[in-house]
C-alpha cells in the first residue's frame, strides 16, 4: 500500500478515527494489526519474515537482560557477545539471503570465470521483500541499545513488535531507535488538533514533493538515462541535476508523510532530511541526508570501529568501510557501491586536504563569513554529490563512466541551442514553467527551514480565513498539478528498492 494511493488515502484516515475512540490500553494491539495490514497489502507471505525478525531481536533482548543477572564478569561479557552475534547473524543472513544472494553468486561466478573455471552456483527465484534493509537495521539497533544499557528489554512482544513494524515508517523510514519510539507505545496520545493540523500540513507537503515534483522530475530522467547512448553531454548534464532533485523529493516525501502521519496519531519519528543541498561540504551533506541511516552506520559500525579514536588513517580506513557498506545498503550492484566509496573519498580527501585549504585562505585573506564564499562551497559540495549520483542512477558501472564521459564532452554548441535540447528532453514550455514555480516553493522552503523559520508556525498564528486560503490552494494544487501514473495507478518510491 503505497502513500500515494487511492488505498491509503481510504485506510489512515479509518485508522486514525478507530485509534483515537480505542481505549488507549488497546491501541497498541490495533496499531500492531494495523501495520501488519499496511505491509501485507504489498506481499502477505513476506510478513513472515518481519515477524521472524522481529521475534529474533525481541528474544535476544530477553536473554541480554537475563544475562545481567550473571554475577561472573568474564562469563557475564561473553554471554552477552554471544547474544548479539546471534542475533546479528540471523538477521544479516536473512538479509543477505534475500537481497544480495543472486549479486555475490553472479559476483563468484564471474571471478572464477576469469580464472578460466566455470562455477555453477544455486539460483533462487525470490523477491525482494519490501523495506527489508529498514525493519532489519531498526531491530538490530534495538538488540545493540539492550547490549549497552541504553534502554531495557522490552517485556512485552506485542508492542516491541509493533515499534519494528510500525506502518508509517516500516517501509522506507526513518530508522528509528528503540530510545525515542518504543516508550512513546506507552504513553497516551490524546487528540489534538494543532498536532494534527501541523501532521497534515507536513503530509500535504511530502505529497507536493512526491506526485508534483518528483514525478515530473523523474519522466525526465528516466528519459534521458534510458537512452543515454542517444542524448548529448548537456541533457545528461541537465537530467543529473534533475536526479539530484528528484531522489530528494522522493525520498524526502515519504519521511514527510511518515512524519506527518506519525504525528497525527501522536507520534514523534526523527527528522530525516534537514536542507541537504544547503550543505557546505559532503561531510555536512551527510549530516542532512537520510539523518537516521547516517546515524545508525555512525552509532552501530563506525564507532565500534574505532571512529576518530585510534589516528588519523584508522578513522579514514573506518570512513571507508562506513560508506563502502552504506553502498551495498542501498543496492545489490557495483555501482551502488562505487557511489558509496566515492563519497567515502570526498571526505577523506577533504580532511586530508583541510590544512592546505586553510593556508590558501590564510594567504589570500579569505573572508570565511561573507556570503559569496558560503555560497561557492554550497556550490562545490553539490557537483561533488551530483557527480556521484551518477553511479548512484546508471545501471552499472560501465553506463556511469559512459555517462560522466558524455557529460565531459559537452560542447559549447550545447548551451546555444539549449531550447532545443529541452524540448527533446520532453520539457515543453508548460511543464518548464510549471518546475520553475514548483522548484522555487521548495527552494524557498528549505531556506526557511535553513534559516530556522518554521513555517508551519508562522502560518498557525494567521488569520483563519487566511490559513484555509493555503490549505486550500495548496490541496487542489497537489491534485490538478500530480501525476499519479498510468490510469492514476500510484508510482512507487524510489527507496522502496532498499
Amino acid at each position: 500500500m503505497l502513500f500515494n494511493s487511492v488505498e491509503f488515502l481510504l485506510f489512515f484516515p479509518a485508522v486514525c478515527l478507530l485509534y483515537f475512540v480505542i481505549p488507549h490500553r488497546f491501541r497498541y494491539l490495533f496499531l500492531l494489526a494495523c501495520s501488519y495490514f499496511f505491509y501485507m497489502c504489498w506481499n502477505p507471505e513476506y510478513a513472515l519474515l518481519l515477524l521472524t525478525s522481529t521475534a529474533i531481536t525481541y528474544i535476544s533482548g530477553l536473554l541480554l537482560a537475563s544475562a545481567d543477572h550473571i554475577e561472573n564478569e568474564k562469563r557475564h561479557a561473553r554471554r552477552k557477545k554471544m547474544y548479539v552475534a546471534l542475533s546479528f547473524a540471523s538477521n544479516l543472513l536473512i538479509l543477505f539471503f534475500f537481497k544480495y544472494y543472486g549479486f555475490a553468486a553472479s559476483t563468484v561466478a564471474k571471478v572464477f570465470g576469469k580464472l578460466g573455471v566455470t562455477v555453477s552456483m544455486p539460483v533462487f527465484d525470490v523477491i525482494l521483500p519490501v523495506g527489508i534493509s529498514f525493519y532489519t537495521f531498526q531491530a538490530l539497533s534495538y538488540t545493540m541499545d539492550v547490549y549497552r544499557g541504553e534502554v531495557r528489554a522490552e517485556r512485552n512482544f506485542f508492542k516491541y513488535a509493533l515499534f519494528v513494524s510500525f506502518f508509517p515508517q516500516l517501509v522506507a523510514g526513518p530508522i528509528e531507535r528503540s530510545k525515542n519510539l518504543l516508550h512513546q507505545i506507552n504513553e497516551k496520545h490524546p487528540f489534538d488538533a494543532d498536532r494534527v493540523r501541523s501532521g497534515l500540513m507536513l503530509m500535504i507537503y511530502g505529497y507536493f514533493q512526491k506526485v508534483v515534483l518528483s514525478e515530473y522530475l523523474g519522466v525526465v530522467v528516466d528519459s534521458v538515462y534510458n537512452t543515454y547512448t542517444e542524448r548529448t553531454g548537456f541533457q545528461l548534464v541537465v537530467a543529473t541535476v534533475f536526479f539530484a532533485l528528484q531522489i530528494y523529493c522522493d525520498f524526502g516525501s515519504y519521511s514527510n508523510i511518515a512524519i506527518g502521519a506519525a504525528r497525527i496519531m501522536g507520534f514523534r519519528l526523527m527528522e530525516n532530511f534537514n536542507t541537504p543541498y544547503f550543505a557546505v561540504s559532503v561531510a555536512d551533506f551527510w549530516r542532512r541526508w537520510h539523518i537516521s541511516l547516517s546515524t545508525w552506520f555512525r552509532d552501530y559500525l563506525y564507532i565500534p570501529l574505532g571512529g576518530n579514536r585510534k589516528g588519523k588513517f584508522r578513522k579514514w580506513c573506518n570512513l571507508m568501510i562506513v560508506f563502502l557498506v552504506s553502498g551495498l545498503w542501498h543496492g545489490a550492484s557495483w555501482h551502488f557501491v562505487a557511489w558509496g566509496g566515492i563519497n567515502g573519498v570526498y571526505q577523506v580527501v577533504g580532511e586530508w586536504l583541510k590544512p592546505v585549504r586553510e593556508k590558501i585562505m590564510n594567504l589570500f585573506h579569505v573572508d570565511r563569513t561573507v556570503f559569496s564564499h558560503k555560497l561557492s562551497r554550497i556550490l562545490t559540495t553539490f557537483v561533488l554529490v551530483d557527480i556521484s549520483w551518477v553511479f548512484f542512477r546508471a545501471g552499472s558501472l560501465r553506463s556511469a563512466f559512459d555517462i560522466l564521459k558524455r557529460m565531459a564532452g559537452i560542447g559549447v554548441d550545447y548551451w546555444f541551442t539549449w531550447t532545443d535540447n529541452l524540448e527533446a528532453m520532453g520539457l515543453t514550455m508548460e511543464t518548464r514553467n510549471l518546475l520553475a514555480v514548483c522548484l522555487l516553493i521548495l527552494f524557498v522552503v528549505d531556506l526557511c527551514k535553513y534559516n530556522g523559520i518554521r513555517l508551519g508556525a508562522w502560518l498557525a498564528k494567521q488569520g483563519l480565513w487566511f490559513r484555509w486560503l493555503v490549505y486550500t490552494v495548496a490541496i487542489f494544487g497537489v491534485l490538478i498539478f500530480g501525476m499519479y501514473g498510468p490510469g492514476y495507478d500510484a508510482s512507487a518510491f524510489i527507496y522502496f528498492q532498499f
